[in-house]
């Protein structure tokens, strides 16, 4: 490979400056009550405007009802319940970014966002990525399964954020690369199911046979229509598929169980997590495992909606056993998985020659430049 000598000479003082921001999204959980209104007015905005056909003018006022109901479920029927998960996802990131630095010393550091919770907004983690002089960029939403509601409205976030902290002639982003979900990753599949077995040969394959042991494998739950967006429906679907044949040879009891948040008149993916159980007891389950598949870290859906679903069908079936089992959370196979998913991309940026973008050029380029 023949170099020019002005190649040569930019070489070293270039790699010196090279540096990626990863910056893994989540979605973030309050952890104070008095932020409940402002999280689901967020919640509201971002979502729920993509299937429910709801004026804005009543997200405010509905957003504080929902808060009411949170308070309740929260604060009193779970002892003033507060969710782990910001705290997990700070574990994920700082597990993330010590794999990665093993491979790239300082050339790489991992930022996290959350879409819904101050003070790690996009808008305000970007800004600080930009003050530190990064401009080469990896989103890196950590969310199963892609869709509207998961990497697309972390998308919508990030674009905003972008706009808003543009300069006027150059951007100072120069390169971008994007990681959309991983659900049909070998390695994260090998691993739900890898979980699964291990705590069935733990704790339960002395006392059950295993045609007795039911298997619920837990999906986020999908609207049926999302306006014509990417639901997730097919990926969680195939997710569920993938993780179900590894498994099935050996336990052949086993469900997709869809965690849905149930609002009115809108169709929900079915069979929900409950009713799955209940299909399995009638084939003769005797102990039932929910294992979340299509979440990487706890939150009040895997916790308390899961929570909720054993205690109504302990009333119903109390010669049933039920093991919640956990996400895969700092599990450090899960994260250093993680971090290898990233290692090409972050090669690929660093490998880039920077390129400029001028936001002014992209107004009026639809008239016809007459050259």
């Amino acid at each position: 490979m023949v170099a020019t000598p002005e190649k040569l000479q930019h070489t070293p003082e270039q790699s010196t400056q090279q540096r990626v921001a990863v910056l893994l999204m989540g979605y973030g959980e309050v952890e104070s009550y008095e932020d409940f209104a402002n999280y689901n007015e967020q919640a509201l905005n971002l979502l729920t405007a993509k299937f429910a056909p709801v004026p804005t003018w009543i997200y405010p006022p509905l957003a504080k009802l929902l808060a009411l109901f949170d308070r309740h479920e929260w604060g009193h029927q779970h002892h003033d319940f507060i969710s782990p998960h910001n705290a997990i996802f700070e574990q994920q990131r700082a597990g993330i970014e010590k794999y990665l630095q093993e491979h790239w010393g300082d050339k790489v550091q991992v930022f996290k966002a959350f879409n819904f919770c101050a003070p790690f907004l996009p808008k305000q983690v970007l800004a600080e990525i930009k003050n530190q002089g990064f401009d080469k960029l990896l989103i890196y939403p950590l969310l199963v399964v892609d869709s509207i509601f998961t990497s697309g409205i972390a998308i919508e976030q990030v674009n905003n954020a972008l706009s808003a902290l543009a300069d006027s002639t150059e951007h100072w982003v120069k390169n971008l690369r994007y990681i959309p979900s991983f659900f049909n990753e070998p390695a994260y599949i090998d691993l739900m199911a890898h979980l699964v077995e291990e705590k069935i040969t733990s704790d339960l394959a002395g006392a059950y046979l295993p045609s007795e042991i039911g298997i619920v494998l837990m999906n986020h739950g999908c609207p049926h229509k999302a306006k014509g967006f990417t639901s997730g429906i097919t990926e969680s679907q195939a997710l569920y598929d993938l993780v179900r044949d590894k498994l099935i040879n050996r336990y052949p009891l086993i469900s997709v169980g869809w965690l849905n948040h149930d609002t009115p008149l809108i169709e929900w993916t079915q069979p929900n997590a409950e009713q799955a159980a209940k299909n399995l007891i009638q084939l003769g389950a005797k102990v039932i495992i929910f294992m979340p598949i299509g979440f990487a870290t706890e939150n009040h859906e895997t916790l308390l909606d899961v929570h909720h679903i054993i205690h109504a069908l302990e009333k119903k079936h109390s010669n049933v056993n039920y093991v919640q089992m956990p996400c895969v959370n700092d599990n450090p196979t899960f994260l250093a998985m993680a971090a290898e998913w990233a290692n090409s991309h972050i090669a690929e940026l660093l490998s880039e020659q920077a390129t400029a973008v001028n936001p002014q050029l992209a107004v009026g380029h639809h008239h016809h430049h007459h050259h």
